[in-house]
């Protein structure tokens, strides 16, 4: 491990850093950002169900959950770091990630949500974004 572990504060700051987004609470009232209404990252604490289908390997720390842009990258990612990301039975065959936040660095979490934002924002938004950073 490299350099401290993620927090919540560093989910919100990196996220609302990001062009036209903003923070509202999720049907369950957890954290949630959004751009321009569209879900990219969430509190996602794990449910019975989850806990079930995990057992032993269900973590116990802070929960996040990211759009990634396609199946692919999700399977990429559970491959590459399973000490870091999983996933559950409930986001089968959707483009998403859990992440055990107290596991991952801020630059790979920087790196996450950002890819998260570019796959929720609308085209011409990501690609002014993605512009005036390169």
């Amino acid at each position: 491990m490299v350099g401290p572990m993620a927090s919540w504060d560093d989910v919100r700051r990196i996220a609302l850093a990001l062009p036209e987004t903003t923070e509202r609470g999720s049907h369950d009232d957890l954290p949630a950002w959004r751009v321009r209404d569209k879900l990219f990252v969430w509190d996602r604490p794990l449910r019975g169900t989850d806990r079930a289908a995990l057992g032993a390997a269900a973590p116990d720390g802070p929960v996040l959950g990211a759009r990634v842009p396609d199946l692919g990258v999700k399977e990429a990612l559970l491959a590459d770091d399973p000490a870091v990301y999983f996933t559950t039975p409930h986001f089968d065959g959707h483009p998403s990630v859990l992440v055990r936040l107290d596991r991952i660095g801020v630059p790979e979490l920087t790196e996450l949500i950002t890819e998260a934002w570019y796959a929720r924002a609308p085209k011409r938004l990501a690609a002014a974004h993605r512009a005036a950073t390169d």
